[in-house]
């Protein structure tokens, strides 16, 4: 039996599972507003706690454990880069800590390249060998599989796409450039929905809100502009823009096979897929136009914890 950890900004899960993603029990939780790194780790570990007795009462035992950080890691000290929702994690030996409790060995990955090699394993990557995960929620994150491999860079992650620098269109000012993730995460979207006089009155949104601008959401984003309602398609229009450059110059840097999107704002479906496929296929490669797939994940809120285990499985392999 092994486990698998996610330490998101917003979402805690550890589950008991096996080698080939299997998940037997879960244990879920939510970070408080008021948490940091100690407050995360005490709750973390008293799951992993839960899930091991589990396991010896089924009469196993833990061989490994696998955790997805969301944030930079290096892979191979074990160790937190930085997390940029949590304050106390930076410089953090998360895979020591792991193995001086538990006394069981422990792999620590990025929750993006955790989330990347479940989709390659056991959801859309399947049948390919050069695949790129994306993950639009709180913050942007990617995953390369280069040659059937996790591509992990110097150890210190690689595939960051929400880091890449797009047109700033939320500035006035021309030639601005900002990072994707500060324009087109869940929280950035939700951030400037909510921003006074951003939304102009003349939307459903509003009426959908009752005036509350604070309910404003990704989630209600979507469904204004699938009823078409012009703001809510030119908002989609815009965000589209900025996600389908940054795709497109993937593309056109390793051209994988398959895209898989996944994360919150990835949920609005077709509403959003179908613009950002409009707006790569504008900008791709000219020779790579027709010669890949953006397609929504088939793993849900549960593929972290799925690339957690299969990356635990290779410690007993």
């Amino acid at each position: 039996m092994l486990i698998g950890i996610e330490i998101g900004g917003t979402k805690l899960q550890v589950v008991l599972g096996d080698e080939r993603g299997n998940i037997y029990h879960l244990e879920r939780g939510a970070v408080q507003k008021d948490w940091q790194s100690r407050e995360i780790l005490n709750w973390v570990t008293e799951a992993t706690k839960k899930q091991i007795q589990k396991a010896e009462q089924e009469g196993q035992k833990v061989q490994s454990i696998g955790i997805g950080f969301g944030g930079p890691v290096d892979s191979i000290e074990g160790k937190v880069l930085v997390s940029h929702q949590i304050a106390g994690w930076q410089g953090f030996p998360l895979r020591q800590w792991f193995e001086d409790t538990f006394s069981i060995p422990t792999v620590l990955a990025n929750d993006a390249n955790s989330a990347g090699w479940a989709e390659f394993v056991c959801g859309r990557g399947q049948g390919t060998r050069n695949f790129f995960y994306m993950n639009i929620g709180s913050g942007i994150g990617g995953a390369l599989i280069i040659d059937g491999k996790l591509h992990d860079g110097q150890g210190f992650g690689a595939g960051e796409i929400g880091h890449t620098y797009v047109p700033d269109w939320t500035r006035v000012e021309r030639g601005v450039y900002d990072k994707l993730e500060n324009i087109c995460s869940g929280w950035s979207i939700e951030k400037r929905l909510q921003k006074d006089n951003y939304v102009p009155k003349e939307s459903s949104l509003w009426a959908k809100t009752g005036g509350n601008i604070n309910l404003m959401t990704c989630v209600l984003l979507g469904k204004c502009a699938e009823e078409g309602d012009s703001f809510a398609c030119e908002e989609l229009d815009r965000i589209a823009q900025s996600i389908g450059l940054a795709i497109a110059n993937v593309i056109t840097l390793f051209h994988p096979e398959r895209i898989a999107m996944g994360g919150g704002v990835s949920l609005m479906g077709d509403v959003l897929l179908s613009r950002i496929r409009a707006v790569v296929d504008q900008c791709v490669f000219t020779p790579f136009r027709n010669r890949y797939e953006i397609l929504p994940c088939e793993l849900g809120e549960q593929v972290v914890l799925v690339g957690a285990l299969l990356l635990a499985g290779k410690l007993i392999t």
